[in-house]
């Protein structure tokens, strides 16, 4: 049996994922099955991929790796179409990419053993920067495990957690890239109002942003530590830190990450 991939859906993520398989030639494009439901999604996935398309049966007899990629809503009724379809004598790997789903709920909607990772990328992985947890059932192996890792850091960076933390990562790596957005178009109009053309400002404000989250990975200085060294003494950026600290910047960020993940939690019960 070769190393079938199949996606059941395939939106922007689904996409994105396929994508980055396809880019790191982890799979041949022939060994991977994509069952979408609209004639749009149908013919944008064969013309930009090359892969073939079919239906959600088709996906669960055929492949060793299942992304479900469609909104939790629809589970029920995809795992309905795949749970009896799965590989004869086989526990093909699922792997969810659906928020609020825990791993529980969706072991219940097969009701039968399977081996399952709940991951949380991030919309980053467009570009080929994801961020991407993921947490296993206890059936996924070491060797599920290595698979998975390959196929996400595929496009991005990816690691292993514990669920418990699952809320804790929507709210700092699945969310917060609107955060960062929302920054990056407020930096931009701090600058078009000293006078910069809009065009420049959004990349000058992007760039820093991405420089500066660049520092901190490569460099594994404290992020304290990097602000201290922009600081001089009585200088403008102490200037505008103070401003974010009286305006509450940092309480802003913290607040709107734990409304995040109590929304995480509620979408889960």
């Amino acid at each position: 049996m070769s190393n079938r991939i199949g996606f059941v859906g395939c939106g922007n993520m689904g996409s994105a994922i396929l994508n980055g398989i396809l880019e790191a030639d982890l799979v041949d494009k022939e060994d991977i099955l994509v069952s979408c439901r609209s004639d749009e999604s149908k013919n944008r996935i064969s013309e930009e991929f090359g892969v073939t398309i079919t239906d959600n049966k088709a996906v669960a007899e055929k492949c060793n790796t299942i992304f479900l990629a469609v909104k939790p809503n629809v589970f029920p009724v995809v795992i309905d179409d795949i749970r009896d379809a799965i590989l004869v004598g086989k526990m093909p790997l699922i792997i969810s990419i659906a928020a609020g789903m825990p791993i529980n709920k969706i072991e219940d909607m097969f009701g039968r053993d399977i081996k399952l990772i709940r991951s949380m990328p991030n919309t980053p992985a467009l570009v080929g920067e994801a961020m991407s947890a993921l947490c296993v059932n206890d059936n996924v192996t070491e060797d599920d495990k290595a698979k998975a890792l390959a196929i996400f850091e595929s496009f991005g960076e990816a690691e292993f957690i514990d669920e418990e933390l699952m809320d804790a990562v929507i709210g700092v790596s699945g969310s917060s890239p609107a955060y960062i957005y929302m920054l990056i178009e407020a930096m931009a109009d701090g600058a078009v109002l000293s006078g910069m053309p809009r065009e420049k400002a959004y990349k000058f404000a992007a760039q820093s942003v991405m420089g500066s989250a660049k520092m901190v990975l490569e460099t594994g200085i404290h992020p304290g530590e990097l602000k201290d060294a922009v600081c001089s003494p009585g200088g403008t950026t102490i200037e505008g830190v103070a401003m974010l600290e009286r305006m509450g910047f940092r309480d802003a960020i913290i607040s709107a990450e734990k409304a995040c993940v109590d929304k995480s939690i509620e979408m889960s019960k």
